[in-house]
């Protein structure tokens, strides 16, 4: 399939362009960081997400399969229903941070669809198949062949609504249904905010993304670069994988247990080593927010409790609420405490910071 133009080139003044972590130019803005930062926090912002990891995962025993290999409970998903979890090593090191639905109809066996990192479906594809002995089980990366889009903001219902008519949005957190953009060809709406606002995931086929975007910023969606979604993001405290979740990341440490992992479901990959962090009432780090001097600082900047080595930053921005930096950084327990004092190194240079309260 040829390479397919990205959606941001439908809207002009796409600002400096960065290669993001698979590889694929990312606008850092559309001329106006901050106007697009307040039209999403005020209207609809629209960012284009198609390098994102797609896989379907169907047969007869996909829904016990991923129950065993995933932290958090697939079984007992409805249709249209999703979960955030994590595949982790048998140790819990983060192996992917995945957001799993089941299809929307009722049919036995059921369906799955994972959404993934960009550049991680081909390995996440691997490490299932690793696992794969005599279960019925058929992986399918649809990555190529269906574009993304997320749509942000307090108004982002209503522009979804008008263009789709008399659709039913999905209303519960990663609920998600059919729709038709153009009457015959399927898509999938899901309800995710992935920017800590409203939001809404839009998957679509390839060949109709260009005219669902169009259609959406026509309707009052503002395009949004790098800059502001990162800031968004961060505002909201969410981690991202490939910049917050590597390899190393034992997965309690993220800060999301409530929303991915079960501690009522048997036996999993990897649940040996959580349990016994629950156990223990804590775990080594967590990842938290910190108050920075300006943004964005450099990743893996290392913070300081007078001399001793205590977290590092894996994300920063500069926080247009804050009007200073703010980042997100594993701050090892005795200093994830809100209002700590720490310090950053910059270039050498200790400079004050502090833990602040997520979201914001």
């Amino acid at each position: 399939m040829a390479e397919r133009t990205p959606l941001y080139e439908q809207t002009s003044r796409a600002g400096a362009v960065f290669v993001d972590e698979a590889g694929a130019l990312v606008p850092a803005h559309f001329g106006d960081t901050l106007a697009e930062y307040n039209a999403a926090q005020t209207a609809a912002g629209l960012v284009d997400q198609s390098p994102r990891g797609k896989i379907e995962i169907r047969g007869a025993d996909a829904a016990r399969f991923l129950h065993n290999l995933t932290t958090n409970d697939v079984l007992h998903l409805p249709p249209g229903g999703g979960c955030e979890a994590f595949l982790t090593t048998a140790k819990a090191k983060v192996v992917a941070y995945l957001l799993i639905y089941r299809s929307a109809s009722p049919v036995d066996p059921p369906g799955f669809f994972l959404d993934v990192a960009a550049a991680a479906a081909d390995r996440v594809i691997q490490y299932l198949d690793r696992y794969l002995i005599s279960e019925q089980v058929e992986f399918i990366n649809h990555t190529a062949v269906f574009a993304q889009m997320h749509l942000a903001g307090p108004r982002a219902a209503a522009i979804l609504e008008q263009i789709l008519g008399n659709a039913n949005l999905p209303a519960g957190l990663l609920q998600h249904t059919e729709v038709r953009f153009d009457g015959k060809n399927k898509s999938w709406l899901r309800r995710h905010d992935a920017l800590g606002l409203p939001g809404y995931d839009l998957v679509c086929p390839a060949e109709q993304a260009a005219n669902i975007w169009q259609r959406l910023t026509q309707a009052g969606a503002q395009p949004l670069g790098l800059e502001a979604c990162e800031a968004l993001r961060i505002e909201a405290g969410l981690p991202r994988e490939g910049a917050d979740i590597d390899e190393n990341t034992f997965a309690p440490e993220v800060g999301r247990n409530a929303e991915t992992i079960c501690y009522t479901k048997g036996c999993y990959l990897g649940q040996e080593s959580i349990v016994m962090a629950r156990d223990r009432g804590q775990v080594n780090r967590t990842l938290v927010g910190v108050r920075l001097p300006d943004g964005p600082v450099p990743h893996g900047s290392r913070l300081f409790a007078e001399d001793k080595e205590v977290g590092r930053i894996t994300s920063s921005v500069h926080s247009p609420r804050l009007g200073m930096g703010l980042g997100l950084a594993y701050v090892r327990r005795g200093h994830q405490e809100v209002g700590t004092k720490l310090e950053v190194d910059m270039a050498g240079k200790r400079v004050a910071a502090e833990v602040v309260k997520l979201p914001l």
